[in-house]
């Protein structure tokens, strides 16, 4: 016998379907789902700041080399030093980042779930332009200089900071030492070895961020583990399981140069060049200047409807490379 379907049959060419199926409403929820990692700890942790020029600089000193000389009784005074020769000037270019917005005026109009309209479309650039921002400080990028070619100002990332054989523009005295970069493996050993290197130029013993990976953020975890080998040297802990549950990570790694905060890098803003990445950052000695806050421009409505662009230019600023040290491998 004849029975009422939820579907509806075929129809012919040129004719429209019937059946019952044709009054079913449909069943959309409001919720609408956006999975993307939108986490930004580098530029969260930078102390922010303002620039007014597309060359932002600052200065950086040292101290002389700590003397165990006597002085002769009498003697007078016929040397003298320039105590400020040693300073040099550290600079970055600031970049441009922006995002576009086109919503059509039916689209505006009606009712959607999110919704999609022109103030969503805002806020959602918004959320994009720090990604963009995060990427660009995490980036293996050279600084870049405007040449009215089609070269747009860049700014210098983390990556290409800490540099111990550079960048050339950066004098010798205050480039990341090797002993705080790490390019063959990472031992819990090494990380110290790192944090002595870091401690042995800032004489500090501060709360240091380490921005890791995925990839490296494991091999930390494994600090705490074994596997079985007979000449491993491993801490034995007893954690009271009544609760039935094991803890095996590592957020917090207290050194014998300072507590080492371990957060998890955004997984799309994080350079790919290498499996192993990870920055261990003094929050101090790190800033982002910017040079046009964020804001939102909207253009004429030419009448497809409402479009405009969200922009900001700013620069990532590395007080000191000295302070910081890197992991890439």
């Amino acid at each position: 016998m004849p029975i009422s379907n939820t579907y509806s049959p075929s129809a012919p060419a040129g004719k429209t379907s019937t059946g019952s199926a044709i009054g079913n409403r449909e069943d959309l929820s409001d919720v609408l789902t956006l999975l993307a990692p939108e986490e930004t700890p580098i530029l969260s942790l930078a102390a922010k700041g303002k620039a007014t020029s597309t060359l932002h600089e600052w200065v950086v000193d040292t101290l002389a080399a700590p003397s165990t000389d006597g002085v002769s009784e009498g003697a007078d005074v016929t040397s003298f030093t320039d105590k400020f020769a040693g300073r040099a000037r550290l600079s970055n270019y600031t970049q441009i980042f922006r995002r576009d917005y086109l919503v059509s005026n039916l689209q505006q109009a009606v009712t959607s779930v999110g919704p999609a309209n022109v103030a969503q479309a805002e806020a959602k650039c918004m959320r994009e332009l720090k990604r963009d921002a995060e990427a660009a400080i995490c980036s293996n990028n050279d600084r870049s200089v405007e040449d009215g070619a089609g070269t747009p100002y860049k700014l210098r990332g983390l990556g290409d900071w800490l540099d111990s054989a550079g960048p050339s523009d950066v004098p010798a005295a205050f480039r990341t030492p090797a002993g705080s970069i790490e390019t063959s493996s990472l031992t819990e050993s090494d990380l110290q070895d790192i944090l002595g290197s870091i401690y042995s130029k800032t004489g500090e013993v501060g709360n240091l961020t380490l921005v890791a990976n995925i990839a490296l953020r494991k091999v930390i975890a494994n600090f705490t583990r074994t596997d079985g080998n007979s000449g491993e040297t491993v801490y034995q802990v007893n954690q009271d399981a009544t609760s039935k549950k094991i803890t095996l990570s590592v957020s917090l790694f207290d050194s014998d140069f300072g507590l080492v905060r371990v957060v998890n890098g955004n997984p799309a803003c994080m350079p790919t060049a290498n499996t192993h990445v990870g920055y261990v950052i003094d929050p101090k000695y790190i800033g982002f200047s910017t040079l046009i806050p964020m804001g939102s421009t909207r253009l004429e409505n030419q009448g497809g409807g409402e479009r405009g662009y969200v922009d900001m230019a700013g620069t990532l600023v590395c007080r000191t490379p000295q302070a910081h040290g890197k992991i890439a491998y």
